[in-house]
């Protein structure tokens, strides 16, 4: 990939991690530990602490080996970033979005030794995990980078009839 191709996805990759630590710090200064705040019937703001990786998976393994794990699959990521073709543009995005959310979850386990979450998704009877916007990035990259996937395998299939 070019400079110049780069730069656009890079400087989504820079937006995505400065808006996650921005909304991070605030909930740090702002929020206090383990008191929902409710916005609607089933959203609220919970200021938690993940120790893990996603859904709290992990949580028990020391902080520099989950952070070297967390390295290790962003190199694969960004190479399979750098291996996709000009036309994935959904794919290029996605990755960009993967790579953003990453680094800011990765920027909090590095400084802080956690990472903080704070959306909260529940009902009376169910719960889902406390995430937050790195955590929405990285889902969003994937279902792009599955998507262009998809419409690839559309148009391949197509083509060959």
């Amino acid at each position: 990939m070019k400079l110049r191709r780069i730069a656009p996805y890079a400087g989504i990759v820079l937006a995505a991690l400065i808006i996650d630590q921005m909304i991070k710090r605030l909930v740090e200064a702002s929020l206090p530990l383990h008191e929902p705040i409710d916005i609607l019937p089933f959203l609220a703001l919970y200021h938690s602490r993940n120790t893990g990786v996603a859904f709290s998976m992990l949580s028990g393994v020391d902080g520099p080996w989950l952070s070297l794990l967390v390295l290790a699959i962003l190199l694969v990521v960004v190479v399979l970033a750098f291996k996709t073709e000009t036309t994935q543009i959904y794919s290029r995005l996605g990755f960009a979005l993967i790579v953003g959310g990453a680094l800011g979850n990765l920027a909090d386990r590095s400084t802080l030794g956690y990472v903080v979450d704070y959306i909260y998704f529940h009902t009376p009877v169910w719960s889902f995990a406390i995430f937050n916007l790195a955590d929405i990035f990285i889902t969003i990259g994937a279902g792009l980078v599955i998507l262009d996937e998809v419409l690839g395998w559309r148009r391949e299939r197509a083509s060959d009839r």
